[in-house]
């Protein structure tokens, strides 16, 4: 398998290690506005209307019902879900993507400044790009209007990795009518600033900028994370739907030079974040990813898979 220079891993931050072995297909750039709805049952790829003269890249694929919808962590375009490294007895096939939409309908989106898994890493040219800060509340709204421009029939079943978490989290609280299930694959959670104290700040400043050859472009992906937790913790109790939490087993793979008292206090606090995942609802099941890092979709895919497709069955049975 083909490797570049990792992008950085850090908590909710990118590692993108691995190179693309095969994309969505040719990008439609046509605007949703001038495009019929396409059959839930076809394989689709282009941009969407979400206002303000932006658009935003959606992929979908597969059959039934609740739809999917893949939330990629802090930096991450969705190319994420179409990626694998794993070591045996782990299958290297299928990816998360793929591997869903065998069994029901998948979608996955570019937000804007995220980087691709390409040769070299880029910033995703598919999405409209947008600068500043993003707050939590604009990027769940982001994702509400793609829905419902696309007609992405629901309800969803989100699934989010690391800080794409918070996203699918905020968005069940914000929209419980339309959430069947949530799987949080190693997410972020609202619980973990107590554990760094003095070294919050800087642990926030290394989220948004980790010292990649991108974070100095326009639009690179940016987030005001003490308002995403605040946001959250505002909002209405996560609705009583069936979730999965799955949890890496190994060490963040961290840049040399950190310092020894911020990841000590990263990897203090990431138990307790998965464990106040794990207790938003009852019953709900935690898989450990042994031998995974913090990209568990990539490492583990098969585990993720099978999770989520355990999420699609209890919500179809509760149904």
């Amino acid at each position: 398998m083909r490797k570049y220079l990792p992008v950085f891993a850090i908590a909710s931050a990118s590692a993108a290690a691995i190179a693309l072995p095969g994309c969505a297909g040719p990008l439609d750039t046509s605007t949703a506005a001038d495009r019929t709805p396409v059959p839930a049952a076809k394989e689709f790829s282009g941009q969407f209307n979400v206002g303000g003269g932006r658009k935003i890249y959606l992929h979908c694929k597969g059959s039934g019902s609740p739809t999917v919808i893949l939330e990629s962590g802090i930096h991450d375009s969705s190319d994420t879900w179409n990626v694998t490294d794993t070591q045996p007895p782990v299958p290297k096939s299928p990816a998360v993507f793929p591997g869903v939409a065998t069994f029901t309908r998948v979608c996955e989106y570019d937000r804007p400044g995220t980087i691709r898994y390409s040769q070299p890493p880029e910033l995703t040219t598919r999405s409209t790009p947008v600068t500043g800060a993003r707050s939590l509340t604009g990027m769940v709204g982001d994702l509400n209007t793609l829905l419902t421009s696309a007609k992405v029939p629901g309800p969803y079943l989100l699934v989010g990795h690391s800080f794409g978490g918070m996203i699918t989290r905020l968005y069940a609280q914000t929209h419980p009518g339309q959430t069947a299930g949530l799987v949080f694959v190693d997410s972020f959670g609202t619980n973990m600033k107590p554990f760094f104290g003095k070294g919050w700040t800087a642990y926030l400043e290394l989220l948004n900028q980790p010292g990649t050859a991108l974070d100095t472009q326009r639009g690179f992906e940016t987030i005001d994370v003490d308002g995403a937790i605040e946001a959250i913790a505002r909002a209405r109790p996560v609705p009583e739907v069936p979730l999965a939490v799955l949890s890496k087993t190994k060490p963040f793979a961290l840049p040399p030079g950190l310092p020894k008292s911020l990841v000590t206090s990263l990897e203090r606090a990431w138990p307790k974040t998965q464990q106040e995942l794990v207790n938003l609802e009852p019953q709900t099941p935690h898989f450990l990813a042994t031998g995974s890092d913090h990209y568990v979709q990539i490492r583990d895919p098969d585990l993720t898979i099978s999770a989520v497709r355990l999420i699609v069955g209890r919500a179809n049975n509760g149904s």
